[in-house]
C-alpha cells in the first residue's frame, strides 16, 4: 500500500493534530514521505461569505485571508516548524499548500509573490469558492441555494475546476466533485461539465488524486468511480491522498481506494517520488 500523503491539514489552520503529531503518526505507519498542504485561501471578500461566522465558531477562520500579506506570515510560520521537523526524522517532509484558485489578474500576481516569498516544493489545486453575482459563495452555502441559483453555482463551480487547471501552477487538483459532499452534482446534467474537465486535464497534463476522506460520509472517494472511468480512459495519471484533518486518518482508506480505482479502470497509480518532484510553474522558469 502507498507510503505517503500529499494531502494533510494541521493546527494553526483547520486540522486537529500538530505537524509533529501528522509525523509521529507518520513514522509509525512506516511511510517514507509525508506533505503538509494547509489551506491557502486569500480573497478581498473572504470575511464577508455567508460561511465565514461558521468557520469563526468552529475556529477554522485561520484558512482564510484577506490579503496575501496575512496568507504568506501564517505560512512562513509554518514552515519554519517544519524546516525544524526535517532534522529529527529520516522521513522525507515536503512543504505543500492546497490552494483556491481565483481566476483574477490581482490574485495571480498576489499569487505569484507568495510563492517567490514561501517556496513550497508542490501546489495542490482546489476550488471551495464560487463567485456569482457579488456573493462568495463556499461549497456549503450551495446546499441551501435555490434550485436554480444551484444549477448556476454548480456550473460555475467546474467552470473554475477547469481555470484551475489551465493556469499551470498546481501539481495535481484535489476532490474533484467536492460538490457532492452536500448532495449535488451526481446526477447525469452534470457528465458534460465532468467530461470537459477531464479533457483538460489530459490537455495540461495535471495529475489528479483519488481523495478517500470522503469514505466516512458514503461509499465512495472523490471523484466518483463516472470520473475515475473518464481518467482511465484518458490515462490520466491519479494519485492516492487521505486530506488528514487528524493524525490518525493518516492513510485511512487505502486500501479500499486502490481496489476501488481497479475496478473502474486505473492500472497504476501515480508516485511523484520515483522521480522529483516539481512544480510546474518551477518547470517554467527554468526553461
Amino acid at each position: 500500500m502507498q507510503k505517503f500523503s500529499l494531502h494533510t491539514h494541521t493546527t494553526g489552520f483547520d486540522g486537529r493534530n500538530t505537524e509533529e503529531e501528522m509525523l509521529t503518526r507518520a513514522e509509525e505507519l512506516g511511510w517514507t514521505h509525508i506533505g503538509f498542504s494547509n489551506h491557502f485561501i486569500v480573497h478581498p471578500e473572504i470575511k464577508n461569505a455567508p460561511m465565514y461566522k461558521y468557520a469563526v465558531k468552529g475556529g477554522y477562520d485561520n484558512i482564510y485571508s484577506s490579503t496575501f500579506d496575512e496568507a504568506v506570515e501564517k505560512f512562513a510560520a509554518h514552515y519554519q516548524k517544519i524546516d525544524e521537523l526535517r532534522r529529527k526524522t529520516d522521513i522525507k517532509i515536503l512543504k505543500g499548500m492546497e490552494v483556491d484558485y481565483f481566476a483574477s489578474k490581482e490574485w495571480r500576481e498576489g499569487f505569484s509573490q507568495a510563492l517567490a516569498e514561501l517556496k513550497p516544493d508542490y501546489l495542490i489545486g482546489s476550488a471551495h469558492f464560487v463567485e456569482h453575482k457579488g456573493v462568495l459563495y463556499n461549497s456549503h452555502d450551495l446546499k441551501t441555494a435555490p434550485a436554480i441559483e444551484q444549477n448556476q453555482l454548480l456550473h460555475r463551480y467546474w467552470q473554475n475546476e477547469r481555470a484551475a487547471v489551465q493556469s499551470g501552477l498546481f501539481t495535481f487538483m484535489a476532490h474533484l466533485d467536492l460538490m457532492k459532499k452536500v448532495g449535488l452534482g451526481q446526477s447525469e446534467e452534470w457528465v458534460e461539465d465532468e467530461q470537459n474537465t477531464v479533457r483538460l486535464i489530459k490537455e495540461s497534463g495535471v495529475k489528479v488524486e483519488l481523495n478517500t476522506s470522503y469514505f466516512k460520509f458514503g461509499n465512495e472517494p472523490y471523484p466518483s468511480p463516472r470520473i475515475m472511468k473518464m481518467l482511465a480512459d484518458a490515462n490520466i495519471p491519479v494519485l492516492m491522498s487521505d486530506d488528514a484533518h487528524a493524525a490518525d486518518q493518516l492513510g485511512k482508506y487505502f486500501d479500499q481506494a486502490e481496489t476501488m480505482a481497479k475496478d473502474n479502470g486505473i492500472k497504476t497509480l501515480f508516485n511523484p517520488f520515483e522521480k522529483r518532484l516539481t512544480m510546474p510553474f518551477n518547470n517554467q522558469t527554468e526553461r
